[in-house]
């Protein structure tokens, strides 16, 4: 099999030749550390080098102004903590919201330079994960500052529901810019937010429904209604809710953070016939500290946990420089001696 031909057969069928395997897409001083050590020529030749069987290749917007963000949540301020407030902060009236004009455009998303990406992808014989990231949940946190957002769902639920069509619409005009042109060349929509902390989910189960999961399922459908597969990210403690995301339709669930409440790989087992795992090798405590042969022994267990419907990969995708080469190659090399062992 090909990386792409396993990424779907693991995503449909939850059995593929071998379980699969992502490097991640480690931040930019680790990758830079890894491709010095790998010898490798760039990005690419890393991810051939290392056997990736998907990569995650993120829409470019090419045309701000320099220095400008996508959504100026701040109003042109500099960003000083997650709760500092935004624009919308002391909205009350949902006329003001829709008089909000500095929407970000949908047209300005580069269709030619993302097609040849996955092209070049797909030429590797790897897999592509991709359309918008609609990390809505954090934007809208951003336009009223995340302290004032949590707040607001009590005090002006109204507001919040308008600030989120507007910040939804958005992705979902830009992922219909791409589905309507190359929808048969991606491998699965993956979309990001993180909802947990290391303890809990950020807010209620019962707010997560009433603010977060529509959104979710407008985009979730959205992919579905193109043939398109779906692959959700989310760090943290999340158990609470995943059912809530396989109802929605999701079939993969990426990172699986390892050492978050709940996220326990036995306890995640009971959804493995529902979902495809990705992720899950702990990037808290083992993947820094620990010797290749501790993190080999780790994928065994999780093995026994996920079953054959796993890719396994760092339980966060955009690790730091503390995680040794080596380390993220014992993962791969306990893939790679499984699916031989198995044949």
């Amino acid at each position: 099999m090909t990386g792409q031909e396993r990424f779907r057969s693991i995503l449909e069928n939850h059995h593929a030749d071998r379980i699969g395997f992502w490097m991640g897409e480690p931040l930019k001083d680790t990758m830079d550390m890894y491709i010095r050590e790998a010898g490798a020529a760039g990005r690419n030749e890393l991810s051939i080098l290392m056997n990736d069987d998907f990569r995650w290749i993120a829409p470019d917007f090419t045309c701000w102004p320099e220095g400008r963000p996508m959504f100026d949540v701040l109003g042109g301020q500099k960003r000083t903590s997650l709760s500092q407030p935004g624009i919308f902060a002391e909205c009350d009236d949902v006329d003001d919201v829709n008089a909000y004009e500095d929407w970000p455009d949908p047209q300005e998303l580069d269709l030619d330079k993302l097609e040849s990406l996955w092209d070049s992808v797909h030429q590797q014989g790897m897999a592509v994960a991709s359309g918008m990231w609609s990390c809505f949940f954090h934007v809208v946190a951003d336009f009223f500052g995340m302290e004032n957002y949590f707040i607001k769902m009590y005090t002006d639920p109204d507001v919040v529901d308008a600030v989120t069509e507007h910040v939804v619409d958005f992705y979902i005009a830009a992922n219909e810019r791409i589905y309507r042109r190359m929808a048969g060349k991606l491998d699965t929509f993956f979309m990001g937010n993180d909802l947990g902390t290391q303890k809990s989910l950020m807010i209620s189960p019962d707010a997560y429904r009433r603010f977060v999961l529509p959104s979710q399922k407008r985009l979730i459908d959205q992919a579905k209604s193109y043939g398109v597969h779906v692959m959700v990210h989310s760090c943290g403690a999340i158990s609470p809710i995943i059912p809530d995301l396989i109802d929605a339709g999701i079939e993969a669930l990426h990172p699986l953070q390892a050492l978050a409440v709940g996220m326990e790989a036995e306890n995640l087992s009971q959804f493995k016939n529902d979902l495809a795992f990705v992720g899950g090798v702990d990037t808290q405590q083992l993947l820094p500290n620990g010797a290749p042969d501790d993190v080999k022994r780790e994928v065994e267990r999780l093995y026994r946990a996920f079953g054959d419907g796993w890719i396994a990969s760092p339980s966060h995708e955009g690790y730091l420089p503390n995680i040794p080469l080596k380390n993220v190659q014992a993962i791969r090399d306990a893939v790679m001696e499984r699916g031989r062992a198995e044949r």
